[in-house]
């Protein structure tokens, strides 16, 4: 093997793509462009639109994209033909054709397939809820308190919602009074549908909705912002499946897909646009979405957005010469943590009279989850790995996160090799393979899903039995995410984590594991107790943001009485 090998390193034979003669690089070429033998550019050979994920396509890392020949943009006029040019990429590779990702099927039986509540949703109605600032609308008892539309109804008894959870009592009522807010709720509490319902139902309340069909510059009246592509996929599905039947059309654009195509679906008109931050500055940019009538503006997951680099790409966003002041539109920022540093950045975003809303203890973990520590050197893991999910139901759901994105095609490959039915998806990953893995994960099809942070905010996956650490994050919100992927909504869940005691990243941790492990009642190894030993808790103060940065009285409101 190369790790044994004592002789001296040969070079390898280079080959330029460019121009086909070995000895250089495509990106140090000087001579003129050479087309390759085979020179037409790729197709798919699938040909059935409606085999969409097909196995033609799918492998055990998800290695290629899958999807049928509709599911792509060849360019203008829709060329596909066998003497169109391929495409390479700054390294001189081939490039797949621009991804056109298949629209929700509305009339899918699965549209309305929500994770259904567990045995411990009742136990809801006891977390602790304060809401901090002035003149605060009172929670409600019923969607339809708030919901009058019979088509929305409709689609929440579809959804098998009984009752509103917690975040969704209060956040309701407040943004139909169209007050500004800040929400925090733990993973798995319907953050969602809490902010969709009373902005859809608002737009469906408006006496003229104008249809935007055929407009050359999309106006939306609501732009909701996810800092990764997968929770907007997840969100748009949210809003159609509300807005079915309706007047009101939501459209969806991310990155890493047909500009073309999207611009497309959204010129049939865009009244809620759900949106990744670089296309949509993009289409901004190009004139092709104005904010000149937006009335809502939500942030999901914003302390990610505001803290973890998105800051810039937000203040643009507010900034621009379209967009709406903040006293002249709504604005509404959710997540499961918001720390005090990132409560005084959005600030600049909010009405002054904001509402601070908190749901339960803001940075712990779900108590429906039971926590388990296995201490293993980091070369045993992968032969820990096996015996953990050896003793699994090898049908459950399992969600494995790793640090690296190289790792996650690893493991994936590894577990393929003995037999388990696993995908791996990563920031690495072209569009289509990373919506190709979550399918087949979510469809049962590969019930195993190796994943890097791409895959640990906001993201429900219906039937996740359990979480797996092979790798602990650098930072403990992170790990609350992470676990929070399992535990929804009452149900209960798994979540197992490998910790080294060699790994200074997995050492540092030990303090604030601890606390999250003794918040939520679970039993903490001797072994975290003794690598904490002058281990500083990162979770000191309200770090997680459990109270409102202004100072403002908070009201609590544990029970409904207290509103009256």
């Amino acid at each position: 093997m190369s790790r044994e090998c004592s002789e001296p390193k040969k070079a390898r034979n280079i080959t330029c793509y460019n121009c086909q003669e070995e000895g250089h690089g495509s990106r140090d070429c000087t001579n003129p462009k050479k087309e390759r033998e085979g020179g037409p550019r790729r197709t798919n050979n699938n040909s059935s639109a409606a085999d969409d994920w097909g196995s033609g396509g799918a492998t055990t890392t998800a290695s290629n994209g899958g999807g049928a020949a509709d599911d792509f943009d060849w360019g203008t006029g829709g060329d596909s033909s066998a003497n169109a040019n391929e495409v390479l990429g700054e390294d001189g590779k081939p490039l797949p054709p621009p991804y056109r990702p298949t629209l929700v099927d509305e009339n899918s039986d699965g549209l309305y397939d929500t994770t259904p509540t567990g045995i411990n949703f009742s136990r809801y109605d006891k977390i602790n809820v304060n809401v901090s600032g002035k003149l605060a609308p009172p929670p409600i008892n019923a969607f339809s308190d708030v919901v009058k539309s019979t088509l929305m109804t409709e689609a929440i008894e579809k959804c098998k919602y009984t009752k509103p959870t917690p975040v969704q009592k209060y956040a309701i009522p407040i943004i139909a009074a169209k007050r500004d807010l800040m929400a925090c709720a733990q993973t798995g509490s319907g953050k969602t549908a809490a902010f969709i319902l009373p902005i859809l139902q608002n737009l469906l309340s408006m006496e003229e909705l104008p249809s935007l069909y055929g407009q050359a510059v999309q106006e939306p009246l609501c732009v909701i912002i996810s800092p990764t592509r997968e929770l907007a996929i997840q969100i748009h599905t949210e809003a159609v499946k509300f807005a079915k039947g309706s007047i009101v059309k939501p459209c969806l654009i991310y990155g890493g897909t047909s500009s073309g195509y999207q611009l497309a679906n959204i010129s049939r008109g865009a009244h809620l646009l759900v949106a990744t931050p670089g296309r949509l500055l993009d289409f901004v940019s190009k004139g092709k979405v104005s904010f000149a009538n937006l009335k809502y503006l939500v942030l999901d997951e914003a302390d990610r957005m505001i803290d973890q680099g998105f800051l810039p790409e937000v203040r643009r966003m507010v900034t621009h010469e379209t967009m709406p002041d903040k006293t002249n539109r709504q604005t509404l920022m959710f997540s499961a943590t918001f720390p005090d540093e990132v409560q005084r950045l959005a600030q600049e975003f909010l009405n002054e009279n904001y509402l601070f809303l908190t749901v339960g203890i803001i940075g712990s973990a779900n108590s429906d989850v039971e926590q388990t520590f296995i201490e293993v050197d980091g070369k045993q893991k992968r032969s820990k790995l096996m015996d953990v999910l050896r003793g699994c139901d090898s049908n459950d759901r399992t969600l494995i996160f790793v640090e690296k994105k190289k790792t996650a095609d690893f493991i994936a490959s590894y577990l393929s090799q003995n037999q388990l039915m696993t995908t791996s998806i990563h920031g690495d990953r072209f569009q289509s393979q990373r919506e190709q893995a979550l399918y087949d994960f979510r469809s049962g099809r590969m019930p195993v899903l190796v994943a890097t942070s791409v895959a640990a905010r906001g993201l429900d996956i219906k039937d996740v039995k359990h979480v797996i650490n092979y790798d602990l994050p650098k930072e403990i919100d992170e790990y609350v995410h992470r676990i929070g992927r399992t535990g929804r909504v009452g149900n209960v869940g798994k979540a197992t984590s490998f910790f080294d005691p060699t790994s200074d990243t997995d050492v540092t941790l030990t303090a604030s594991l601890i606390k999250i492990l003794e918040g939520a009642d679970q039993v903490v190894p001797d072994f975290l107790r003794d690598s904490s030993s002058g281990v500083r808790n990162s979770m000191n103060g309200d770090d997680f943001g459990a109270t409102d940065c202004r100072g403002e009285t908070t009201t609590k409101a544990a029970a409904d009485d207290d509103w009256d």
